[in-house]
């Protein structure tokens, strides 16, 4: 290993900020397989380096945590092999760890780009898992963001453990399309079904168990207790009887209950202008799109089967980005915002 090649790449990613990761995603987009495009866009989303950056320079990140109201797994050098197990390209994240850590042990601090050093990743962690090498662009982005947000030495240092298993595991990319993509039959009477249809939604494609019924046009947050077990005793953010989705206020005001969107997004109700100014406040998402990846599931109602994926934190981080770029307390701020959701 070269300790000043290592540095070199650490030095790197230290100088992309989240404008320079934006296009670089927009630029890699076309070569991320269909099946992983969702997912990657989702994972960023779960895992803004505006948070990490904001954490890792506070003179008091535990204080700023609380500030933020910060609920859940939020730290990813706790999850470095784990984050992005709902990736498609998972499978093979030993071959993407490989590649990833000989990219910065080689690396040629020269002209080179951060789209192009992703690229780079994929087509030698592919070389490696022989695969295709769309499969795996997504997945290199999420190796490279995860080095810059917790640093070589510990992305180097977890185990590179895989957990997918089951029918998931065996299942091809197509298959994994076409999963997303199927609706519940109604029966041999369904065309005569209108509000009493049943889609199924499923929260965790990786377990065969992570499924529950919600009625035509129902809200996902209020279906998801139809999962009757006690998912409390998994993650302390989940309420008994509330299902494995945590949940607090179920009027898009605090924000808890925001999923990420695998397949089936064109299913879902349109964002209301309440539920956009929630996700724009919690610093979830900034965007105009009528139906995107990151949702509020209290308000996402359901039209057709869906999959989701559950995050594993919440807090209150886009006060805080704003009165940060004002030069005003974000901290103060975020806390303000807990409120009701500042009569959004």
């Amino acid at each position: 290993m070269s300790t000043n090649h290592s540095t070199d790449y650490e030095n790197f990613l230290d100088r992309q900020d989240e404008t320079a990761w934006a296009r670089a995603l927009e630029e890699i987009a076309p070569a991320i397989h269909e099946v992983e495009r969702n997912a990657t866009r989702v994972w960023f989303a779960f895992f803004p380096l505006a948070l990490a950056r904001a954490l890792q320079t506070s003179d008091d990140p535990e204080g700023l945590a609380r500030k933020l109201l910060m609920q859940g797994n939020y730290r990813l050098e706790d999850q470095i092999d784990s984050s992005h197990k709902f990736l498609y390209g998972h499978r093979h994240w030993r071959a993407v760890k490989d590649a990833t850590t000989e990219r910065a042990d080689s690396f040629a601090n020269g002209a080179t780009t951060l789209a192009d050093e992703i690229r780079a990743v994929a087509r030698r962690a592919a070389e490696g898992a022989r695969v295709d090498e769309s499969l795996l662009v997504g997945i290199a982005a999420v190796a490279l963001m995860t080095v810059a947000q917790v640093g070589l030495a510990k992305f180097r240092a977890s185990p590179g453990e895989v957990k997918v298993g089951g029918r998931f595991a065996r299942q091809s990319p197509a298959q994994v399309l076409r999963e997303r993509a199927r609706d519940d039959s109604q029966g041999l009477m369904g065309f005569l079904r209108t509000t009493d249809k049943r889609w199924t939604v499923v929260w965790n494609e990786n377990d065969e168990s992570a499924r529950f019924q919600m009625i035509d046009s129902q809200e996902i947050a209020s279906a998801a207790p139809n999962d009757e077990r006690d998912w409390s005793q998994i993650d302390p953010r989940c309420t008994v009887g509330e299902g494995p989705i945590p949940v607090q206020c179920r009027s898009a005001s605090c924000g808890t209950c925001w999923v990420g969107v695998l397949g089936g997004a064109e299913k879902l109700s349109p964002v209301a202008e309440r539920e956009r100014k929630v996700m724009h406040l919690m610093g979830y998402i900034e965007t105009d799109e009528p139906r995107p990846l990151i949702r509020l599931s209290c308000q996402a109602q359901g039209r057709g089967a869906v999959s989701v994926v559950v995050p594993p934190w919440n807090g209150v981080f886009g006060k805080f980005l704003r009165a940060q770029a004002s030069g005003g307390d974000g901290g103060q701020a975020a806390e303000s915002a807990a409120t009701a959701g500042e009569g959004a």
